[in-house]
């Protein structure tokens, strides 16, 4: 039976596509809807599953070692398969992608919400991690194929960034919430969303005419190596601070890494129908977006993961208390990523993810040395709406500038190399601050070793404000070269 009898196609007229104009029909806004359910189901689902890690240790009797895995094991999934998620989208329908990862999606979630056996629960967050490296670079390619790129999509891309950050934030607060009640209604609840979305998005995401012509080859050779490589290097990451970032172990697994993507770049330059053009990466845009994205994730991330054992571990907070400490970020990146399309086009990507980063850094350094008794609206507030604005002005930016100038047909790979980005800074960097944290010592080794880790996302965010910073002066002297004529 073929794919497109299970999911019969709904082909868009050429003449509604791409959207651009400030006035959307109906058809256009629903499309939106669905899409920022896909990704707001993402951040939420990430969160709702954090916020519950002791009651899982317990009921199961995992050990601490061993509980990391539970969300690792998304990681692993996520990180590792992004990139063959993004070109099969452009390779076998974006459409016919996202639908199939959100069954699998729901498929995982339940699983691992009736699971008895910490392996199970784990193998269950790879999967949900593996769908969700499908979903979301389909939905998003679907939005940069769908609304025209220029103002159109800025503020499309806005939404989207808007609701992902959201998803995250609700799920801080819904995850205490229902962790009061049982750790497996984290697990449960998104499976009606995941459904939810499935009925709508066979209802109102259609079918590009591009995604109609037939496909003659599919790279396997490339397929299995880049997925391969992924799949050990997050590996590789997330165990390197209990294995040693210079034992045997783990210099020989970066060393494999590096091997199965020479072998991966080796089948690219002579696959017929490559699976990654290796062409598209001399966009230098496209570069700098991809290395600020790592640094704006990979500083958060590490900065979160700090917050959380400060606020829990040195001062005795519930975990409800540091989700709410966290939500005023979220309200930030809500209200402000959809209204940041006008500052974007004004000012330009390079500027706005520049700004991004330079708020991430002065948040970072006024965290810095916070102490053993801090006020929380002088202390620790600052630093979240200031990371808020990070978000709020920076992922939209980030977005468009990975995604811009890139042909429709490879929108998928665009967007899945953005989102590897994202995923694989935050599991290199959390990594590192947490082997500096277990490493700490002194008169407080907690608050000693905290502020090492501080250092750390420090010099993250500074060296992704100096790739911002070139493109932002590229950018400016590309708009004011016509009028110096």
């Amino acid at each position: 039976m073929h794919v497109h009898v299970l999911f019969p196609p709904m082909t868009a007229s050429p003449a509604s596509l791409p959207i651009s104009g400030d006035r959307w029909d109906a058809r256009a806004w629903w499309l939106l809807v669905v899409l920022c359910g896909v990704i707001m189901l993402d951040g939420l689902d990430v969160s709702l599953v954090g916020v519950a890690l002791p009651s899982i240790g317990e009921d199961l009797q995992i050990s601490p070692s061993s509980l990391q895995w539970v969300v690792s094991g998304y990681v692993l999934g996520y990180g590792g398969l992004l990139l063959l998620g993004g070109r099969a989208a452009d390779l076998l329908g974006r459409r016919r992608v996202l639908l199939v990862g959100l069954v699998a999606f729901a498929a995982a979630s339940l699983v691992g919400g009736l699971v008895d056996d910490g392996a199970l629960l784990v193998a269950s967050r790879f999967l949900k991690g593996a769908a969700a490296a499908f979903t979301a670079p389909a939905a998003l390619s679907i939005i940069t194929t769908t609304f025209a790129e220029g103002p159109a999509r800025n503020r499309a891309l806005g939404i989207f960034t808007a609701c992902g950050a959201s998803g995250y934030s609700l799920g801080l607060v819904l995850g205490g919430l229902l962790t009061e009640v049982g750790w497996r209604w984290a697990f449960i609840v998104p499976v009606p969303i995941a459904l939810g979305l499935f009925v709508a998005a066979r209802r109102f995401v259609p079918v590009h005419a591009s995604e109609e012509r037939e496909r003659t080859g599919y790279d396997i050779g490339g397929a299995v190596t880049v997925t391969a490589s992924m799949l050990l290097l997050v590996a590789t990451i997330v165990e390197a601070p209990g294995a040693g970032w210079g034992s045997p172990r783990t210099l020989l697994s970066f060393v494999a890494v590096g091997l199965l993507l020479s072998a991966f770049v080796a089948i690219e330059q002579r696959a017929a129908h490559s699976l990654v053009r290796l062409g598209v990466l001399r966009s230098a845009s496209l570069v700098r977006a991809n290395l600020a994205a790592m640094a704006v994730v990979g500083s958060y991330f590490g900065f979160q993961f700090i917050l959380t054992i400060y606020l829990q571990s040195v001062l005795g907070w519930s975990p409800l208390d540091t989700a709410l400490a966290l939500l005023p970020a979220g309200v930030l990146v809500a209200f402000g990523a959809p209204r940041m399309a006008p500052v974007i086009e004004r000012f330009g990507t390079g500027s706005a993810i520049a700004a991004s980063l330079l708020a991430f850094l002065v948040g970072y350094v006024l965290f810095l040395g916070v102490g053993a008794a801090p006020s929380y609206g002088l202390a620790i507030l600052p630093t979240v709406l200031l990371a808020g604005v990070g978000f709020a002005v920076g992922f939209p930016a980030l977005n468009i500038q990975a995604t811009a100038g890139v042909a429709d047909h490879e929108q998928g790979l665009a967007s899945g190399l953005v989102n590897t980005s994202f995923q694989v800074g935050g599991a290199v960097v959390t990594a590192v601050v947490s082997a500096v944290i277990t490493s700490g010592d002194g008169v407080r080794p907690e608050l000693a070793a905290l502020d090492s880790g501080v250092v750390v996302i420090i010099a993250a965010a500074s060296l992704g404000l100096l790739a911002a910073l070139l493109g932002s002066v590229a950018w400016w002297r590309a708009r004011l070269a016509p009028a110096a004529r």
